[in-house]
């Protein structure tokens, strides 16, 4: 493998446990003492269905581990596992200390088709229709692989697996992106925007590194 490239997976895999690390000291150390999020709130459905899109990139990062004895793959794939799992069990503590369900008590997403803060449905520096407010309930998470799409995934393997690989978890970190944002549109309260910043921060990065890995393997 190319220095440069080994280079590039070391700092996003660096970047991810200084997010992480960061995430938690400003989610716990200055969480408000009063005024929790409500059942339906912005916060918690974020909560939730974020844990839900961790989960299968967690599970598509055990899937090509299995499938591939590439390093660069199988070191951005862990950094992925490891990084999202953790943030995943922040959200699960983040209800149980806001004392509320895990289960949804509305249709999946319901709380991205909600008001941004400022009351408006545009997306970020006036840049058009919000594509967060336009998701419909319960229809499919943003970015999310199809049961078909992760059955076709275990079916392969070497550079076939790789590409495959590489091509859905770069559509789901963006699909994650767009939820991040939406809750930070929706939000001020410290702790849980402060993991949604951590989310943009290491997506963003791992979809370049993503990106280059894919074309390499054309």
């Amino acid at each position: 493998m190319e220095p440069n490239r080994t280079r590039r997976i070391i700092a996003v895999a660096l970047v991810g446990l200084f997010v992480l690390a960061g995430v938690f000291a400003a989610g716990r150390l200055t969480a408000p003492r009063v005024g929790t999020p409500s059942n339906v709130s912005a916060e918690a459905g974020f909560a939730r269905d974020m844990q839900t899109h961790h989960n299968q990139a967690v599970e598509m990062s055990f899937i090509i581990r299995d499938l591939t004895d590439d390093p660069e793959v199988r070191l951005v794939a862990y950094d992925i596992a490891t990084s999202q799992a953790s943030q995943g069990g922040q959200l699960y503590g983040y209800l149980t200390e806001w004392n509320l369900p895990q289960a949804e008590p509305e249709p999946s997403m319901t709380w991205m088709t909600r008001a941004t803060l400022a009351g408006e449905t545009h997306g970020h520096n006036g840049a058009g229709p919000d594509a967060a407010a336009a998701h419909t309930p319960g229809d499919p998470m943003p970015g999310l692989a199809t049961a078909e799409q992760m059955a076709e995934l275990k079916t392969l393997t070497g550079v076939e697996a790789e590409r495959y690989f590489l091509t859905l978890m770069i559509e789901h970190h963006k699909g994650g992106l767009v939820m991040a944002e939406a809750l930070l549109e929706r939000s001020d309260y410290r702790p849980i925007v402060a993991l949604a910043r951590g989310v943009v921060t290491v997506q963003t990065t791992e979809i370049s590194v993503m990106e280059a890995m894919l074309a390499a393997r054309q």
